[in-house]
C-alpha cells in the first residue's frame, strides 16, 4: 500500500556490510529462488526477523507514515535488494518484473507532493542523501560517478546489483525464467514479523524488551527437539536413542566456534555442514534448522533413527579428524592435514566436502579421498594467495558436493577436476601458476597475510624441502611439526642500522623487498633483537644465528646461498623458489591456466593501488610523473619501487603523498599526475581495471615504457 516508513533522526546510521549481512542475505535469497526453479510449487521461505513500527500522528493529507522503532537496517537492506534487482531486470529489458518490484519501493505519483521523493522508505539522518541518490538513480547506474560512492548504502546497492546480474546470466535456464523465480522469491518467500504500535504506545519499552540480552537457542537445540519429537512419533525408544545415538552432549560439541563473524556451538556448525553434504546446497547458519526440517519431511527416505545413526557415525569421524588436526606433533594423514590447514585459514566451507567423502556409504578409497581433498585445498589456498574474495565459495563447495555425490570410485576425481577447472568467474575460479608467480614476485607477503597464515604457508614450504610435494622427490624425515614457530625477516625491518645502501632509489628498493616472501623464514625460537638486526656475515652475524637454527631445511638453503651476503637479488631468487614450493604443494591439473571471463571485476577503484600498476607492467620504476595542474607546471617526481616516489630529493610513500605536499592539501593523485609524455595515472588504473597489461597502449597509442 502507499506509505512512508521513516527512519527517525535519532536512529544510528546504516552499518550492515558484505561479510556479516549482505552476503548471507543474498545466499538465502538465491537459495529460495533456486528452490523455485527446481520446483515451482515449493513452499520454501526464509524468516528475516522482527520489525517494530509506530504509527505517526495522522496528517490531514498524504499517505500514512510509520516510524521505524526497530529493524531499520533490515528494512533499508531489503529496499536496496529490491531496487538493485529491479535495475538488473531493467538492464535485461524485463519491464513487467521491474514494475512489480518498483511497486514495493516507490509510491505512485498520485500520492506524492511535488517536492517529495517517491520512496516508501525515508531516512532522516545522515544516510538520507546517499539513500535517495542511489534509489532514485536511473539504471544502468554508474556507481563510480555517484557523489556518495563511499557510502555503505551505495556499496550495498552495487553488491546486490552485481550478484543478481551474475546469477541471472550464469544459469542453465534463460534469464527471464530465472528472473521470474527471483521475483517470486523476493515478493512471496521472505517473511517478517511486524509489531505495529499506535501513536500513544511506549516504543522505548518495546525496543528494550526485544533487545534484552538472553541466551538464544542454537540450531542444534532446535534440531534436537525436532529429532526426538519425530522419534516419539515413529515409536522409537527416545531414552535409548538419546543415550546411544545423540552425540552432542559433550564439551567438544558444546564449544563455541566462529563461522565468519557468526559465533555458535560446534554442534550447530557440524549439523549445518552435514546437511550441506547431503543436499548439495549452500545453507546459512541461521537457516540450518528450517532446512533440516525440510530435508527430513520432504527429501530423505530414511527414518529418523536411521538418520540419527548416520549423523552419530559421521560426528565421530568429524571429531576424530578435528582432534587429530589439533595435535601439533601427530603424523597426520592427508585428510587430517587438510583439517589443520583449513582451521588455521579459518575456512569452514570444505567441511561438507570432507563429510561427503567420508560418508560410510560412499566407500571411497583413501587415495581417491586424498586426491579430491588435495584439489579442493589447492583451489582454496591458491585463491587465498591472491587474496581473492571468498563470499561465493560456500555455494561452489556445495555445488561440488551436488555434482560429486553420484560419482563412483573410478569417476569422482575426474568429476571434481572438471568442476573446479570449469569455474571461470573471478569470484570462484581456480588460479593458475603464472598468475600466482607474478603476484607473489612483488607481494608484501608479511603485511598481506596474518601470522598464522604466514606460518602455515612457510610450514608447507618446509615440507616441500623435505620432499612432501616435489614430484619424484624422496622424503627426508617427517613433516614439520605444526608448532607456533617464529616468522623471521632475513633482511631485518630495521635494516638502516647495519645494512645501509646509497641513494633514495636503492632505499626504496630495499624497503620494497623487506616484506617479500623470499625474505621470510621460520625459526624454532625468536632471535635476540640485537642479533636480528645485526649485519649478515661474521661470527656474530645474522647468518651464523640462522645457521644455529638448522632444524629446517629451508634455513640450510639460505645459509648455503648467502656466503657473500644477503641482498635483493637473493630475496627475489628465494621468492621464486618458495613460490614454486607453493605451486607444487597445491598443484593444478596439467594445462590448467585459470582463465577468467570477467577478470576486470577482480579489481575495483577502491582496492587498486599504485604498486598494482607497477606489478602489471603499466608503470615503470624510474618513470617521471609530471603535474597536470597548471598552477604547478614544474612539479615532477620519480617513481620508485613499491609505488613510492622521489620529489625534490625527498622520498614519499606514494604519488598521493607527494601530491599533497605540492598542493598543500588533499588532492586526487590519480588525476594530479601523468607519466611524462604519457597518460594520466587514472588512465593506467582504468587499463588495469579492464584487464589490460603492459603494451596495451594509452591515450596517445604509446605504452608507458615508450
Amino acid at each position: 500500500m502507499p506509505q512512508h516508513l521513516t527512519v527517525p533522526l535519532y536512529q544510528r546510521p546504516y552499518v550492515w556490510n558484505e561479510d556479516e549481512q549482505w552476503g548471507p542475505l543474498w545466499a538465502d535469497i538465491r537459495r529460495i529462488a533456486e528452490h523455485r526453479l527446481g520446483s515451482t510449487g515449493t513452499l520454501a521461505t526464509h524468516f528475516l526477523g522482527a520489525v517494530v513500527t509506530q504509527q505517526a500522528d495522522a496528517q490531514p493529507v498524504g499517505v500514512q507514515e510509520f516510524l521505524i522503532v526497530d529493524g531499520q537496517q533490515r528494512l533499508t537492506t531489503l529496499q536496496l535488494v529490491l531496487d538493485a534487482t529491479a535495475a538488473a531486470f531493467t538492464a535485461r529489458e524485463l519491464a513487467a518484473l521491474t514494475g512489480q518490484l518498483e511497486f514495493l519501493t516507490h509510491n505512485s505519483a498520485m500520492f506524492l507532493g511535488t517536492d517529495k521523493p517517491g520512496l516508501k522508505l525515508r531516512h532522516t539522518n545522515r544516510d538520507r542523501v546517499a539513500f535517495q541518490e542511489v534509489m532514485l538513480a536511473e539504471p544502468p547506474i554508474d556507481y563510480a560517478e555517484l557523489s556518495h560512492r563511499e557510502s555503505l548504502i551505495v556499496e550495498a546497492h552495487e553488491f546486490f546489483y552485481e550478484r543478481v546480474g551474475k546469477w541471472l546470466d550464469e544459469g542453465p535456464e534463460p534469464a527471464p525464467v530465472r528472473a521470474d523465480a527471483l521475483s517470486v522469491a523476493l515478493q512471496n518467500a521472505l517473511e517478517l514479523v511486524v509489531i505495529q504500535l499506535n501513536a500513544s504506545e511506549d516504543s522505548q519499552e518495546i525496543f528494550e524488551t526485544l533487545n534484552a540480552r538472553g541466551t538464544p537457542l542454537t540450531a542444534a537445540d532446535l534440531i534436537k527437539n525436532f529429532v526426538f519429537q519425530r522419534l516419539k512419533l515413529e515409536g522409537e525408544d527416545e531414552e535409548r536413542a538419546y543415550r546411544d545415538l545423540w552425540p552432542f552432549e559433550a564439551k567438544f560439541w558444546e564449544a563455541e566456534v566462529s563461522v565468519g563473524r557468526y559465533a555458535t556451538t560446534r554442534s550447530a556448525v557440524f549439523l549445518s555442514q552435514w546437511l550441506v553434504s547431503r543436499v548439495g546446497k549452500e545453507i546459512s547458519p541461521r537457516s540450518t534448522f528450517t532446512r533440516f526440517k525440510f530435508f527430513v519431511e520432504h527429501e530423505t527416505k530414511l527414518s529418523m533413527v536411521e538418520l540419527l545413526q548416520l549423523i552419530s557415525e559421521q560426528a565421530k569421524t568429524y571429531q576424530h579428524l578435528t582432534e587429530r588436526a589439533a595435535d601439533a606433533h601427530a603424523d597426520l594423514s592427508r585428510l587430517e592435514l587438510h583439517m589443520y590447514r583449513m582451521g588455521v585459514a579459518q575456512v569452514e566451507i570444505t567441511k561438507p566436502v570432507v563429510l561427503w567423502l567420508t560418508e560410510p556409504r560412499a566407500r571411497y578409497s583413501r587415495p581417491v579421498v586424498d586426491r579430491v581433498i588435495g584439489m579442493v585445498e589447492s583451489w582454496i589456498i591458491r585463491r587465498r594467495l591472491l587474496r581473492l574474495q571468498s563470499s561465493d565459495l560456500g555455494r561452489i563447495a556445495a555445488d561440488l558436493v551436488s555434482v560429486g555425490r553420484g560419482a563412483g570410485e573410478s569417476d569422482v576425481v575426474g568429476v571434481v577436476e572438471r568442476f573446479l577447472t570449469g569455474q571461470q568467474y573471478a569470484s570462484t575460479y581456480w588460479p593458475g601458476d603464472a598468475e600466482i608467480t607474478s603476484a607473489l614476485a612483488t607481494e608484501h607477503f608479511y603485511r598481506r597475510f596474518s601470522q598464522p597464515m604466514q606460518r602455515l604457508l612457510l610450514q608447507a614450504a618446509e615440507d616441500w624441502y623435505r620432499g612432501y610435494a616435489s614430484p619424484g622427490a624422496s622424503k627426508s624425515g617427517i613433516r614439520i611439526f605444526r608448532d607456533k614457530q617464529q616468522v623471521e625477516h632475513l633482511l631485518p625491518r630495521g635494516w638502516r642500522t647495519n645494512w645501509p645502501v646509497e641513494g633514495a632509489a636503492d632505499e626504496a628498493d630495499r624497503d620494497d623487498h623487506v616484506h617479500r616472501l623470499g625474505n621470510l623464514t621460520l625459526l624454532t625460537g625468536s632471535l635476540n633483537a640485537s642479533v636480528s638486526n645485526s649485519a649478515w656475515l661474521g661470527e656474530k652475524g645474522k647468518r651464523a644465528a640462522v645457521d644455529r637454527h638448522d632444524v629446517f631445511l629451508m634455513n640450510r638453503a639460505v645459509v648455503a646461498r648467502s656466503v657473500g651476503g644477503w641482498d635483493e637479488s637473493l630475496i627475489d631468487e628465494r621468492t621464486a623458489e618458495l613460490t614454486k614450493a607453493f605451486l607444487e604443494t597445491w598443484s593444478v591439473p596439467d594445462g590448467h591456466e585459470g582463465k577468467v571471463i570477467d577478470r576486470a571485476s577482480r579489481h575495483s577503484k577502491a582496492t587498486t593501488g599504485y604498486p598494482h600498476l607497477i606489478a602489471a607492467g603499466l608503470l615503470e620504476v624510474g618513470a617521471t610523473l609530471v603535474c597536470t595542474d597548471g598552477r604547478w607546471p614544474d612539479a615532477k617526481c620519480e617513481v620508485l619501487a613499491g609505488g613510492q616516489v622521489l620529489y625534490l630529493g625527498k622520498k614519499y610513500s606514494s604519488p598521493a603523498a607527494a601530491a599533497r605536499e605540492v598542493r598543500g592539501g588533499s588532492v586526487n593523485a590519480w588525476f594530479f599526475w601523468r607519466v611524462e609524455n604519457g597518460p594520466w595515472l587514472n588512465t593506467l588504473r582504468e587499463q588495469l581495471l579492464n584487464g589490460e597489461g603492459a603494451g596495451s597502449g594509452a591515450d596517445s597509442g604509446q605504452s608507458v615504457a615508450e
